[in-house]
């Protein structure tokens, strides 16, 4: 679905003709103007047109359909195709999703390409309407606007990811925090791993992109614009360092918390065998005097009974004195 479409002249947005070609046509013979189209989610034959009136390269365009795409930066004759993933953060559920956002740039052009819901395109372009300075730079000032809102977003929702493995923490080593059970703890530990590899799955990639962008030599992307692409990388590179950071602690967490586990186990088998051990006293001497036999000493003896009982409590309170002292009870 064609979301927007206007035409920018000297950074003040004009409207655009119905027609594509004619308002790419009108953008380049200002030649202080670019044509600047929005789209979400479109069908094969609604980006058909875009593909025509544009003269998008096929493989870029069968990648625009179908989504699904890794962060990446790829030059073609006439356009350049950058593709973005945005994230974003569910408090609710404490779940990062991802978009996608592909960008053609091309010679008078920006064609945007939205999936999902975590694009920043609508911002973005009520943003730069309010910055006629930076909008007048063209096609440009959009890949870098739109690659700064995406990079922000990663950090902020690093940020929140941040937050969340604290309260995991404290949970993790605060006493009894599940019971010591283990298994709500461990199972929150793991989903947050499967977050943490979704977000790198967004940004990793993207570090190459922005290099090139930073870097010179990259078609129908101003020489001026460099200083800003590198700011770019900048923040991203903070944003992955410090999801590499909350990766690293959360595997010590999770060893952490598995060490907890095991020493609780052991604490449990060893109250167990002590237990075991006390009730194996009592067992042994019953069992010696019940197996029946006519020739056994003391089976005649008066006072046998009360002082085997006897025998046996002072023997169990001895072991469990013993087991005390030595921390097993």
């Amino acid at each position: 679905m064609i979301v927007d479409c206007a035409v920018y002249r000297k950074g003040r947005r004009t409207e655009a003709p119905d027609d594509f070609s004619a308002a790419l046509a009108t953008a380049r013979a200002s030649g202080d103007a670019f044509l600047w189209v929005g789209v979400h989610e479109p069908t094969a034959d609604e980006f058909d047109l875009v593909r025509d009136a544009f003269g998008l390269h096929p493989l870029a365009v069968e990648d625009a359909l179908r989504a699904h795409q890794r962060p990446k930066l790829e030059v073609y004759d006439d356009s350049l195709f950058v593709v973005l993933k945005p994230v974003v953060y569910e408090p609710e559920g404490d779940v990062v999703t991802t978009g996608e956002l592909m960008l053609f740039i091309g010679d008078g052009f920006v064609v945007t390409v939205r999936h999902g819901a975590g694009a920043p395109l609508a911002a973005v372009r009520r943003r730069l309407e309010d910055d006629p300075k930076v909008l007048a730079h063209g096609p440009t000032a959009v890949l870098y606007a739109v690659s700064d809102a995406v990079v922000d977003d990663y950090i902020e929702v690093a940020g929140e990811l941040q937050l969340d493995l604290e309260e995991l923490e404290t949970e993790v080593f605060s006493p009894g925090g599940d019971g010591g059970s283990g298994r709500p703890t461990a199972a929150r530990i793991y989903r947050f791993k499967r977050q943490l590899l979704e977000f790198r799955r967004a940004s990793g990639p993207l570090v190459a992109p922005m290099s090139r962008l930073a870097g010179s030599g990259v078609p129908f992307v101003h020489e001026r614009s460099r200083p800003f692409f590198r700011d770019v990388e900048d923040h991203l590179t903070r944003a992955n360092e410090q999801v590499e950071a909350l990766d690293r602690l959360l595997s010590d967490i999770l060893a952490a918390h598995l060490a907890q586990q095991g020493v609780r186990q052991n604490d449990d088998m060893r109250k167990i065998s002590a237990w075991a051990a006390m009730a194996a006293v009592p067992t042994m001497v019953a069992g010696i005097y019940g197996m029946n036999f006519h020739h056994m000493p003391e089976l005649r003896w008066v006072g046998g009974y009360p002082t085997v009982l006897v025998l046996m409590a002072v023997v169990v309170w001895g072991l469990h004195r013993l087991f005390k002292r030595r921390g097993w009870l």
